[in-house]
């Protein structure tokens, strides 16, 4: 077997959980297996001292640790150590390696199922004919069919499983989804059917309330029904707060302000300026002298400068009242003159408002006495006209007395009839109320509905109006962009154009300074080699004179006669001879062509004189007229630099 190197543990690093159980002391025995503690890296470990001298046992050690966290908390998936294969050998277990902690472990009935399968599939496998037969290759073939076969079937049937177990998962949702339903159904129809039992007994108890009050207004009315005086009941009016003892009224006569000057506070503080003054020298600065500061403005803006509500608020309310000023000081229009006649509607004058005259309490007695006469004869008119009426039809009373009086069993049979017809009327009356608020609860579900289908179409158009709204706001929102795009990009090119613009003049600019730079450097470099020239100039023209003078010092010391005359023969014979000549010839061909040229110069110049001198007299008269510029000044001063610089050159070829 190959050696294999092992990582570090960390036992008591980040892989100390894995090693959380309680060891053993190693005193006379090795480690246990599920134990392994952590040593250095740099010293290997050795077994434990088998006597008790080299025995050292720490005073404090730690026998636990507790933490914060319960056990499902810090459960991980559990240990497995590592495994070396030999050669030539696959264990049986290796082929679960795909299963782990809460994913096929610990293992249960399918996967026990699964694991069988696999056995049965190796030990068919096991069986199959080698492919290096060709003889028993048909018979290979026809049993990987059948096992293929099989295996379709067994997916299949595992698939109509997994189907009927989704169904009968999808009809316990159905089912309990339907209980919930029923449930809130139930429970709204309870709180419906509470809410119509409150507001029935709440109509039923103001419907009793109101009865009962009539009933006491008609009581107290019918008790003093002539309008006699009744003596006064002095207990009575202090037992009832609200009586004339506690509450006079003022149209009896009674005035409770009156002698009201008895409850007037007289003092000396009060009534005179010196104790008026006293009192306000007892009194503090800040009473005398109050000290009033200025309000600081409410902030009607947030911190991201929005308008809060109550400002906005204001400024509504500030622009609906300048606009009812404004329609109140509208002045009116005064009315068009009519074209044709109308007729004016003449209002229809109003009744007169009755009064009632006051009259005095022996009037109103005899008033009282008439009409309790007249109350006693309508009654006696409607008791003779029923006494009237009796006797006209005095047979036929009589009549329906005697056709009424029947046999006992008749009118038992006629009672048990009467009980039934109620005891039907009853149930009639019963089953109308039942359906009446069947009915009365099914118009509410329809109002309901109707209220909330209403509900919904109102809030779905004034959400199209608002999507419209924004809409438009989006549009015009969209056509303002586009039109300051578009002035921008005007602006953009306007002031591209100026920018470039302003960089060709300043390019011109640079341009002249760099070529009134260069023109000056050029000046100073020419003016710098002409004086370095002139210089070396004379300094190597005064070395050649002295190296010169040297020489002729010294030929002429060393000259004798014979050689200066023929120094002075050999200058006369090549530089005097020969320059005579050259000047006589001149001479003579000046004096042949003089007369020539006089000749043509009269002809050419016999008009063109007269011209010139007419020419530079206007000439001089422009010059005087006009005043000298700048631009002259330069042309002079560039004349008269040209001139310098030609006199230098012509000096330097001297």
């Amino acid at each position: 077997m190959p050696k294999e190197d092992y990582e570090d543990p960390q036992v008591t690093g980040k892989n100390r959980y894995k090693y959380f159980e309680w060891p053993f002391l190693p005193f006379y025995k090795q480690l246990p297996l599920n134990v392994v503690l952590a040593t250095p890296k740099s010293v290997p470990y050795t077994s434990p001292p088998t006597t008790m001298e080299h025995l050292k046992i720490a005073l404090v050690r730690t026998q636990g640790t507790q933490t914060d966290y319960r056990d499902g908390e810090t459960q991980t998936d559990p240990y497995t150590p590592e495994y070396v294969v030999c050669q030539e050998t696959i264990p049986e277990i290796l082929t679960l390696a795909s299963l782990t902690w809460g994913r096929g472990l610990p293992a249960g009935l399918a996967e026990v199922e699964m694991i069988e399968r696999a056995r049965e599939k190796r030990a068919w496998e096991a069986t199959l004919p080698p492919l290096s037969n060709d003889l028993l290759f048909n018979k290979r073939r026809k049993m990987m069919n059948d096992m293929e076969r099989k295996e379709w079937a067994f997916r299949e049937h595992e698939i109509e499983k997994l189907q009927e177990l989704q169904l009968e998962v999808l009809k316990q949702l159905l089912k309990k989804r339907e209980e919930d339903q029923n449930e809130v159904n139930i429970k709204r129809l309870n709180a419906q059917w509470s809410d119509l039992q409150e507001e029935r007994e709440m109509k039923l108890s103001r419907i009793k309330h109101a009865h009962v009050t009539a009933i006491r207004k008609m009581t107290m009315k019918g008790r003093n029904v002539e309008g006699k005086l009744e003596r006064r009941n002095i207990i009575r009016d202090y037992n009832d707060f609200a009586s004339q003892a506690y509450g006079p009224l003022s149209r009896l006569g009674r005035f409770p302000d009156n002698n009201s000057e008895r409850f007037v506070v007289k003092n000396h503080f009060l009534s005179t300026y010196e104790g008026i003054l006293e009192l306000e020298a007892t009194l503090p600065d800040f009473v005398t002298q109050p000290r009033i500061r200025t309000p600081k403005p409410k902030a009607i803006t947030t911190k991201n400068n929005f308008l809060k509500k109550a400002a906005r608020l204001e400024l509504e309310l500030a622009e609906v009242h300048q606009a009812l000023l404004e329609k109140k000081k509208k002045v009116p229009q005064p009315k068009k003159k009519l074209f044709f006649l109308q007729k004016r509607p003449v209002p229809i004058p109003r009744l007169p408002t009755p009064t009632l005259e006051m009259c005095s309490s022996e009037e109103e007695d005899i008033e009282m006495a008439v009409v309790y006469l007249q109350k006693l004869l309508r009654g006696r008119v409607i008791q003779n006209m029923m006494f009237e009426g009796k006797e006209k039809r005095l047979e036929l009373i009589q009549e329906l007395r005697t056709s009424h009086s029947l046999q006992e069993d008749d009118r038992l049979v006629k009672k048990l009839e009467k009980q039934v017809t109620l005891a039907l009327q009853r149930q009639r009356n019963l089953h109308e109320e039942k359906m009446s608020m069947i009915d009365d609860y099914l118009a509410g579900l329809e109002g309901k509905s109707l209220a909330d289908m209403f509900d919904f179409l109102s809030k779905e158009l004034i959400r199209l109006q608002e999507e419209r709204r924004i809409h438009a706001f989006a549009m015009l929102a969209e056509r303002q962009r586009r039109i300051r795009e578009a002035e921008e990009s005007g602006r953009r090119q306007v002031e591209q154009r100026r920018q470039r613009e302003e960089d060709q003049i300043f390019k011109e600019v640079i341009k002249v300074h760099q070529s009134t730079v260069t023109s000056y450097l050029e000046d100073i470099i020419l003016n710098t080699e002409e004086s370095t020239a002139e210089e070396q100039a004379r300094e190597e023209i005064q070395k050649m004179a002295e190296e010169i003078n040297d020489i002729a010092y010294e030929i002429e010391n060393r000259r004798t006669n014979l050689q200066s005359e023929e120094i002075v023969a050999e200058l006369v014979y090549s530089f005097l001879i020969p320059e005579v000549q050259k000047t006589f010839v001149k001479e003579k061909v000046r004096n042949l062509q003089k007369k020539h040229i006089r000749a043509a110069h009269q002809i050419i110049h016999q008009n063109t004189e007269k011209v010139i001198q007419q020419a530079q007299k206007e000439l001089a008269v422009a010059v005087k007229q006009r005043p000298e510029s700048e631009i002259d000044r330069m042309y002079a001063r560039f004349e008269a630099k040209k001139r310098g610089k030609k006199g230098k050159k012509d000096k330097k070829s001297d």
